[in-house]
């Protein structure tokens, strides 16, 4: 059970052999990640591998928005592939899927409107 989190998105994510059925949070994985974007970017670690429809996928995540918690189910797909058949690693880790996305939002500074924005100068 990998735990994968991606700027403030965390899933944990369980991989087993199947027919390639997604489940998010007990929900359809087509319902809970409506756009065609985040699909098919949940679905790049089984493309790399030749993996496509032999697995099937349950997770839960919580946090962030939409595409960083599809980031997150990728980062935590492509980890549980790895412990399920650790020949994948090097096809996995050279498409850049076992590194996980570090950025977060910069915290506000005072005497700032926010992160680096200053307040509107006025000469009068």
């Amino acid at each position: 059970m990998p735990r994968a989190s991606v700027k403030n998105a965390v899933a944990r994510v369980w991989v087993k052999p199947g027919t390639g059925k997604l489940t998010v949070n007990g929900r359809e994985g087509a319902v809970y990640f409506a756009r065609p974007v985040l699909r098919m970017l949940i679905n790049q670690p089984f493309q790399v591998a030749d993996r496509a429809g032999q697995f099937d996928i349950w997770c839960t995540v919580r946090g962030g928005g939409l595409s960083g918690q599809a980031g997150a189910v990728r980062h935590g797909i492509s980890r549980a592939l790895t412990y399920f058949e650790p020949g994948l690693r090097g096809v996995l880790k050279a498409g850049g899927f076992l590194t996980r996305d570090s950025r977060v939002v910069e915290r506000k500074k005072y005497g700032k409107a926010k992160a680096r924005r200053s307040f509107q100068f006025s000469k009068r």
